[in-house]
């Protein structure tokens, strides 16, 4: 990747924390990492009542740290993106074993009590991706050299990071000048550099999506990964935010043909491709008027191959882009419809 704001050092591999989490979409952090960094996950933990599996050998932090692990990183969200107290003693047991920990939540790890002081004591660091770079500047609006994408959604936690990590890859296979932009703190992890947007002051939003998708070669293309929805009661703010920073010149649009409403809000009915593909259209045109789509990304996987392939045709006739499901398609229609 080239450079970007926001770079962080990572030491892997990691040791997976699962707390003691069943659902799986609270784990997006946890199977991301697995599935893209497969190599630097050495294994996982649970605490009782855990019934989350990736497949990674269970061992405590004193195992991984044995092992060869260097960093345990937290990959689920409790509610509220806080770190619970009962945490505490499994955090303090891993700097104890000299593992960094790697954190994308809100709650700062120094304020878990006892940590900060056992990590001092340890060399150990306490790593909040989560927090963003200091004095970041305003959004100037301006046109940017090279060429970018952004991931937008009908819904939050339904592909947006996957789909554009499965797209730079296919692009750079091609030969493609191409690079994922991550604007959460999963894909921070798994790229090593990128703002966690959500985490930005309301005004400096947009602001940062431009520090994260730079300037560029003419032929350079930025993948960037989107965040929340416009259609969310919650998170519709981070996503309009992101999506004038970036200035996009294509839009792929995720959705999972399964969802009726947003995942949490059950008054809030998920909106048609088509309800969806206009109003993404619109406010990305506020600061790139030649904004198109180009491409509809689903999300297939609780689905077999013969519905999931009806469901991609049926998107694909609706909108009039090619559809994929970035982890079970061919992307080869995909990449020549961004190119254009």
């Amino acid at each position: 990747m080239s450079a970007a704001p926001g770079r962080l050092v990572l030491h892997m591999p990691y040791l997976l924390f699962l707390g003691e989490e069943t659902n799986p979409l609270k784990a997006k952090t946890a199977f991301g990492l697995r599935d893209w960094t497969a190599q630097g996950c050495i294994g996982q933990t649970r605490l009782p009542g855990g019934s989350i599996d990736l497949g990674l050998p269970e061992m405590d932090p004193a195992a991984a740290a044995a092992a060869g692990a260097r960093s345990l990183v937290i990959g689920v969200t409790p509610v509220g993106g806080r770190i619970p107290a009962h945490w505490g003693p499994l955090l303090i047991a891993a700097v104890e074993a000299g593992l960094d920990i790697v954190s994308g939540l809100h709650t700062p790890l120094e304020s878990v009590p006892g940590l900060a002081q056992a990590a001092t004591r340890s060399g150990a660091r306490l790593v909040d991706v989560r927090r963003p770079p200091d004095n970041l500047p305003r959004a100037t609006g301006r046109r940017r050299s090279g060429k970018r994408v952004a991931m937008v959604g009908t819904d939050c936690a339904l592909g947006k990071k996957y789909t554009a990590l499965a797209l730079a890859r296919a692009m750079r296979g091609q030969g493609v000048d191409a690079d994922f932009r991550a604007t959460g703190q999963t894909g921070i992890m798994i790229a090593g550099a990128g703002i966690a947007v959500d985490a930005v002051i309301a005004d400096f939003i947009a602001g940062a999506a431009e520090c994260i998708s730079p300037d560029a070669a003419p032929d350079h293309w930025d993948l960037i990964e989107g965040q929340g929805s416009l259609f969310h009661p919650a998170y519709a703010g981070v996503t309009l935010g992101l999506l004038h920073g970036s200035q996009a010149d294509g839009l792929v649009l995720c959705h999972d043909p399964l969802r009726t409403h947003l995942v949490s809000w059950p008054d809030y009915p998920v909106p048609t491709l088509a309800v969806a593909r206009d109003l993404y259209l619109q406010a990305a045109r506020l600061t790139n008027p030649g904004a198109r789509l180009v491409g509809v990304s689903l999300n297939t996987s609780a689905m077999d191959d013969a519905a999931a392939q009806d469901a991609l045709e049926r998107a694909e006739r609706e909108l009039g882009v090619p559809a994929f499901d970035p982890m079970r398609s061919r992307l080869d229609r995909a990449v020549a419809s961004i190119m254009g």
